[in-house]
C-alpha cells in the first residue's frame, strides 16, 4: 500500500461570524479559492495533476452549494482537469476531506489532492441546509435528540466537570492563542484574504480575547438553561436516555464554547512518488485515520472511541502521542477528552482552540491539522492525533507524524 504525505498546509485567518465580522462580505467561493491559490502558487503547482479537490462544508446551501469544491477550483482558475468533491460529516468534514484524499492516495486511486474545507458563518448561517435528526419527528425520537449545548452541558453533569472548570479552560484557550499569534507561531500557515483589488482584508484570527479572566466568564448567564429547563425541555428528553442524571447542569455559555466564524483551510496531500516528480519536499506522513459513530443524543463524546480505535489501528499507545488538537467545540468535550485518557493538559491544543478562534465547521478539521503540524516542526516532536466530535453521535481522528 503506497503512503499518504502532507506537503503544504494553509488557512485563511478566521473571522467573526456575524454581519460586523472582517470577513462577512467575503464569499464562501473568495475564501476557498484563496487557499487553493495559495497552495498552487507556493507549491509551483501544476494543477492539471490535481486527481481531485475535496472540500467539506456543513451548510452547503446558496453560494456555498451545489458542490462549492468544484466552483471554487474554476474559481481559483484550476486547471478544466480537476474536478471537485464537496462531502458532509458536520464538524469532522474538514478532516474527513484529508482522510479521504490520503486513503484514495494509499489505495492507488491518484497521487495528489487538495483537501480542506469552507464554512462562510456570517453569511450561510447554521443549520441553513435543515436538519432532519432535529426537525423530523420521528428521527428526533428514535435518537433522544437534544440541541448540542444542552448535550454539552450533560457531558459536563455525567462526568464531573463544573462551570469553574469550563471557564478555565476557555481562559486558557484565549492565553495560549494569543502567545501563538505574538510569538508568530502561525505565519507559515495563515494566509491573509483579499479584496479584488489585493487589498488585504483580514490577515490575523479575530475572535481571540487575551484579556478572558474568570471573572469575565463568570457573568456571563448560561446559553442552553432555557433549551434544556422551559421550552421545549430538552433536559427531560435527555434524562430519559440517562435516567441516572437527576438533573443537568448548565454550564456552558458563549466564553467556553465555539465561536462562531467564517473560514476556510487547504491541505496538499500527495503519494512519495508525486512529490519527487515535482520538487516537493514532504512535512508530515498520514498515519492513520478512522471515523466512529457514537450515541446520538449525548452525541458530543466521538473524540474518545475515535481516538481509541486510531490508536488500535495505527499500533500505538496514547503515550506514543506527543500533542493534540481535539476540537473545543464546548470545554466538555476536552475536559472529557483529558479524564479518559489522562492525558497532560500541556500537550493538548498548545496554540489555542476554537474557543478562543471559532470554529468554521466545514473547514475547522483541515485547520487543526494544519496547526499540529506547525507546532510539531516548530517544538520538534515526532506525533500528533486531532479529533473532533460531531453531531449527531459520530467523531474522526487523523494521526501524523513529522518528517
Amino acid at each position: 500500500m503506497a503512503e499518504a504525505y502532507i506537503y503544504d498546509s494553509v488557512r485563511t485567518p478566521r473571522g467573526k461570524g456575524k454581519s460586523d465580522g472582517s470577513l462577512h462580505e467575503v464569499t464562501s467561493l473568495h475564501a476557498a479559492a484563496t487557499t487553493l491559490k495559495a497552495l498552487r502558487d507556493r507549491n509551483g503547482l501544476d494543477t492539471s495533476l490535481v486527481e481531485d479537490v475535496i472540500l467539506g462544508c456543513v451548510a452547503p446551501v446558496g453560494e456555498q452549494g451545489a458542490d462549492v469544491a468544484r466552483t471554487a477550483a474554476i474559481y481559483a482558475d484550476y486547471h478544466d482537469r480537476a474536478p471537485g468533491l464537496h462531502i458532509n460529516r458536520f464538524c469532522a468534514s474538514g478532516i474527513e476531506a484529508v482522510n479521504l484524499a490520503a486513503n484514495q492516495i494509499k489505495a492507488g486511486d491518484g497521487e495528489l489532492y487538495v483537501a480542506g474545507g469552507v464554512e462562510m458563518m456570517s453569511r450561510v448561517p447554521m443549520g441553513s441546509d435543515g436538519f432532519a435528526l432535529a426537525v423530523d419527528p420521528i428521527s428526533a425520537y428514535k435518537a433522544y435528540f437534544a440541541p448540542q449545548g444542552v448535550a454539552a452541558d450533560l457531558i459536563a453533569t455525567k462526568y464531573g466537570f463544573s462551570r469553574e472548570d469550563c471557564d478555565a479552560l476557555a481562559v486558557e484557550s484565549h492565553k495560549r492563542a494569543a502567545q501563538a499569534w505574538a510569538e508568530g507561531r502561525f505565519a507559515k500557515s495563515v494566509i491573509p484574504v483579499k479584496d479584488v483589488n489585493g487589498v488585504t482584508i483580514l490577515d490575523r484570527d479575530e475572535t481571540i480575547r487575551p484579556g478572558t479572566t474568570l471573572e469575565i466568564l463568570g457573568g456571563l448567564k448560561p446559553s442552553f438553561k432555557e433549551q434544556g429547563e422551559v421550552m421545549p425541555g430538552f433536559d427531560a428528553v435527555l434524562q430519559l436516555k440517562y435516567p441516572e442524571i437527576e438533573r443537568i447542569n448548565h454550564v456552558h455559555h458563549a466564553g467556553n464554547s465555539s465561536g462562531v466564524v467564517d473560514g476556510a483551510a487547504a491541505i496538499l496531500v500527495g503519494s512519495k512518488e508525486i512529490g519527487e516528480k515535482l520538487g516537493l519536499k514532504p512535512r508530515a506522513r498520514i498515519r492513520s485515520s478512522v471515523k466512529v459513530g457514537s450515541d446520538p443524543s449525548i452525541m458530543l463524546t466521538g473524540p474518545v472511541p475515535a481516538t481509541e480505535k486510531i490508536l488500535a489501528r495505527a499500533g500505538m499507545s496514547i503515550s506514543d502521542i506527543d500533542l493534540f488538537e481535539v476540537n473545543e467545540a464546548f470545554a466538555a468535550v476536552v475536559l472529557r477528552f483529558l479524564q479518559a485518557f489522562q492525558v497532560d493538559p500541556a500537550k493538548v491544543n498548545v496554540n489555542g482552540g476554537a474557543m478562543a478562534m471559532g470554529h468554521p465547521l466545514g473547514a475547522t478539521g483541515a485547520m487543526i491539522i494544519g496547526t499540529a503540524l506547525d507546532e510539531l516542526e516548530r517544538s520538534g516532536k515526532g506525533t500528533a492525533l486531532c479529533t473532533l466530535c460531531v453531531a449527531s453521535g459520530m467523531g474522526a481522528a487523523t494521526i501524523i507524524e513529522r518528517l
